[in-house]
């Protein structure tokens, strides 16, 4: 898969079946787009092209939704969208010039002039353009004109993938994994640089992997124990072997309470990892956290939580 970030730099596609969307999560119901987008492009003798946007259209045109929480970032949504054999992906930067076009500018400016597509694949729900003025309605209008196929994806895929995106981060949140990783089609993930934290786990038996997670937009699972599979991120870009582990995700309330922390026990791991990044893949949601009356009843808990780990893993 190609990745274009400059839109004043696209090659000349050829026979462009294109397809616009955030495609947060990649999850089960995208995954339904972009096979009638890949299959439509063989039929065409063309290329695949998504077209997504960055940041988030909507942390643009509102300001109520600064907290917006993604499933994944940037990079993640690449990785996810490239092992389903899409042509091109284009990440176009939305800004309010771009969201204040007029919806004809837009078609004519944007979709013809950069990409000559052979065919658009859109829902019928689909708004672009100032005011959201553009519509199905209007590209149908301009059929003729440009000489595209239109391509409607029906309104109840489109209405399982928006129940679908908010499940997931309704799932992600509550600590109900099995939910997560049905929806999304995987193990939901993040990543964290390893950091140095009060050694406490080692004191316990149980020296833990402490995760600062650079991306202010990611979702992170909620409070609680989980089982997980690690890996480490490697010099060349590329990740080291899954590692069996468990995680804790909170604020630590038999100790101080006062700190929300992010902590990952790597079973039969002593490399020294500080520095590195870690990507975390959430396997079970074990337990909630809990305050206990001494360190000692808190490492027995912690002894049953790795035996129930393994279990699961």
């Amino acid at each position: 898969m190609r990745i274009h970030y400059d839109i004043n730099k696209l090659p000349a596609f050829k026979n462009a079946v294109i397809t616009i969307g955030t495609f947060d999560g990649v999850h089960e119901g995208h995954k339904k787009i972009i096979s009638q987008l890949t299959q439509t492009a063989t039929a065409a003798g063309g290329e695949s092209v998504i077209i997504t946007f960055h940041p988030h259209p909507r942390k643009v045109v509102s300001s109520s939704i600064l907290g917006i929480r993604l499933i994944n970032t940037l990079s993640e949504k690449t990785a996810l969208l490239e092992a389903l054999g899409v042509d091109h992906l284009v990440i176009t930067p939305f800004t309010e010039v771009f969201a204040n076009q007029e919806p004809e500018a837009y078609l004519k400016d944007f979709l013809i002039k950069k990409f000559h597509p052979h065919t658009i694949i859109i829902g019928y729900d689909h708004r672009f353009g100032k005011n959201r003025r553009g519509d199905y309605k209007l590209l149908e209008n301009f059929q003729g004109t440009y000489g595209y196929q239109l391509k409607e994806i029906p309104k109840h895929i489109l209405d399982h993938i928006g129940i679908s995106s908010t499940k997931v981060r309704e799932a992600i949140l509550s600590g109900d994994t099995a939910t997560a990783s049905q929806l999304l089609g995987y193990h939901f993930f993040f990543e964290g640089e390893v950091v140095h934290g009060d050694k406490l786990g080692r004191e316990l038996g149980y020296p833990t992997a402490n995760l600062q997670v650079q991306n202010e937009e990611k979702i992170l699972p909620g409070d609680g124990i989980y089982a997980v599979y690690a890996s480490v991120k490697l010099e060349n870009g590329s990740y080291g072997p899954l590692l069996k582990g468990m995680m804790s995700v909170g604020f630590r309330p038999t100790v101080d309470g006062s700190k929300r922390v992010i902590e990952v026990n790597l079973f039969d791991f002593q490399n020294d990892i500080y520095g590195r990044t870690l990507r975390v893949y959430v396997k079970r949601f074990l337990r909630p956290e809990e305050k206990f009356d001494s360190l000692e009843a808190l490492i027995k808990k912690i002894d049953n939580d790795k035996v129930e780990s393994l279990k699961v893993l």
